[in-house]
C-alpha cells in the first residue's frame, strides 16, 4: 500500500471554518434538535433554514468547483464540514447524500446537460436524491443485482424491486444500478445507471416500519418504467465503474467518529463516576475514536493524491462503524435507565435514538462483513507478490 503523510494540523482556514459553522448550528439548532430524518414540519422547517444559511455563504457545496455553485474550498475544508454536520446530527437531513456524493458522481461521469439539470438543483438544496442499490435478492454483494432494463429501440424499460431505500418516500430523483446486460461472464459487467425522477409513470414507495424512525427504509417498485438515453449515466453497461467511485465516497464520506467524539465529551463526566468496568470501556472507546479519525484522515489523502486503495477506504469504514456501535452501547450503560428518557438538551438526551441508529452502522452501504473481505483480500493479493 503506498505510503502517505497526514499533517494532523489541518490549518487555520479549516480551524476558522470548525468555529463559524458551530456559531452557525447553534444559531440555527434548537436545544432539543434530535436530527433531519422525520415528518414533522418543524424538523423540516429546520433543515430548510440550515440549507439556506449554508448556501447563502457558500459553505453547503464548499469544495465544488465555483462554476458548479461551489468555493473550491480544500479536502480538508471539506472534510471539516462533514465532520461538524454529522456531529450535530447532520442538520442538511437527506441532503446530505446529493452534497456529498451525487453531484461528484455528476461532475465525474455526467454530461453537460445533465449537470445543468441537476447540479444547480443540489447546490441549492432543493433536490433529494435516494439510492436505488440494494434488492431483496441482492445487498452488499451489488455485482449480483438482478433488476432488469430491457432495451426496446428507443430505451430500457424497468421491471423488478428495490429494497432499504433510504429517503425514497420524499426523494425526487433516483440515483438507479439496473441489469442491461447479461451476456459477459463477469457480474460487474453489464450494470448501467440511470438517473430517473421519482414521479416517473410506473414508481411506487412503500416504507417499511422500523426502529430507525420516518424515511429511513422503503420498498421501490417499477412496474415498465421507460427509461432513455439521456436517462444514462457513464456508459451503457458499465455502470460498475461510476458504482465504484459512489462507494469509495460513501465509505469515507460520512464521519460517524465525529458524532462518538461528541458524544463521549458528553458523556465523560458521567463516566468518572461510574464503575471501575466502564471507565475503562470509556478510555477504550475515546482511543478507537482517535484511531478512526486518523484511519479516515489518511484515507482522504489518499484520495486527494490518487493513491486511495479499497484496503485504505474499507479500513476507515471499519474503524468509523464498529466504533459507532461501541460509542452507543457505551453510552447507555454509563447512563443506565436516565439514558432510555428521551429529550434534553446535547446528545446524551437523545441516547436511546443514537443507540437504536447505529445498530445500522455495520449493514448500510456494504455490510462489515464485505469490507473486512475486501481488507482481507487485498492483504492476500500482497502477500502472493
Amino acid at each position: 500500500m503506498p505510503g502517505v503523510d497526514v499533517d494532523l494540523d489541518l490549518g487555520d482556514p479549516a480551524d476558522a471554518l470548525r468555529a463559524r459553522l458551530r456559531e452557525l448550528l447553534d444559531e440555527l439548532l434548537p436545544d432539543d434538535w434530535a436530527g433531519p430524518f422525520s415528518d414533522d414540519p418543524a424538523v423540516r422547517r429546520v433543515v430548510r433554514a440550515v440549507l439556506d444559511r449554508l448556501a447563502e455563504e457558500r459553505l453547503l457545496t464548499i469544495d465544488w468547483p465555483v462554476e458548479y455553485g461551489g468555493a473550491a474550498a480544500t479536502v480538508w475544508e471539506s472534510t471539516v464540514l462533514r465532520e461538524e454536520m454529522w456531529a450535530h446530527l447532520e442538520p442538511r437531513g437527506p441532503q446530505y447524500m446529493g452534497l456529498s456524493w451525487v453531484g461528484p458522481t455528476l461532475m465525474a461521469f455526467g454530461t453537460d446537460e445533465q449537470k445543468r439539470h441537476h447540479l444547480p438543483a443540489i447546490a441549492a438544496g432543493e433536490r433529494i436524491w435516494c439510492q436505488g442499490f440494494s434488492e431483496p435478492e441482492s445487498g452488499s454483494d451489488l455485482g449480483s443485482l438482478s433488476l432488469p432494463a430491457t432495451a426496446d429501440g428507443q430505451g430500457w424499460v424497468v421491471n423488478g424491486q428495490k429494497i432499504w431505500t433510504s429517503y425514497a418516500s420524499i426523494a425526487d430523483w433516483c440515483f438507479l444500478a439496473a441489469r442491461t446486460s447479461r451476456d459477459s461472464r463477469a457480474k460487474n459487467r453489464g450494470v448501467t445507471i440511470f438517473l430517473v425522477p421519482m414521479d416517473r409513470d410506473g414508481i411506487s414507495v412503500r416504507p417499511i416500519a422500523s426502529m430507525m424512525g420516518d424515511q429511513h427504509l422503503n420498498e421501490v417498485f417499477f412496474d415498465e418504467v421507460r427509461t432513455t438515453p439521456d436517462d444514462v449515466l457513464g456508459a451503457v453497461d458499465h455502470g460498475w465503474q461510476v458504482i465504484k467511485y459512489v462507494l469509495n465516497h460513501e465509505r469515507i464520506g460520512i464521519p460517524r467518529y465525529a458524532r462518538d467524539e461528541r458524544l463521549l465529551s458528553e458523556l465523560a463526566p458521567s463516566a468518572r463516576t461510574s464503575d471501575p468496568g466502564s471507565r475503562v470501556d470509556y478510555v477504550r472507546a475515546l482511543v478507537h475514536a482517535r484511531t478512526a479519525r486518523l484511519l479516515n484522515h489518511r484515507a482522504i489523502a489518499m484520495r486527494e493524491t490518487g493513491d486511495l486503495t479499497d484496503r485504505a477506504a474499507s479500513g476507515a469504514r471499519i474503524a468509523s462503524i464498529a466504533l459507532d456501535q461501541e460509542v452507543a452501547s457505551l453510552t447507555l450503560d454509563v447512563l443506565g435507565a436516565q439514558g432510555l428518557r428521551p429529550g434534553g438538551d446535547g446528545l446524551l438526551g437523545h441516547a436511546e435514538d443514537v443507540y437504536r441508529y447505529a445498530r445500522s452502522a455495520t449493514i448500510a452501504s456494504g455490510t462489515i462483513e464485505i469490507q473486512r473481505m475486501l481488507v482481507a483480500r487485498s492483504l492476500m493479493q500482497e502477500a502472493r507478490q
